[in-house]
């Protein structure tokens, strides 16, 4: 979350950010964090290296 925090303004609006994450919590983590900051989430699918790979777009 720390990360996605960071990142997402330097991602141009429209764009998307993909987070990696091995962690449980993140499923509703991330959904949440983005609904708090008025972004959008795409989704998830499995990450090549296991765990989940989330995608948030930018969309302000």
């Amino acid at each position: 979350m720390i990360e996605l925090a960071k990142v997402i303004g330097d991602v141009p609006v429209g764009g998307t950010v993909t987070v990696l994450s091995d962690d449980e919590a993140a499923r509703l983590d991330i959904p949440a964090w983005c609904q708090m900051r008025g972004q959008q989430y795409v989704g998830e699918s499995p990450s090549a290296g296991g765990g989940v790979a989330y995608v948030v777009r930018r969309v302000s």
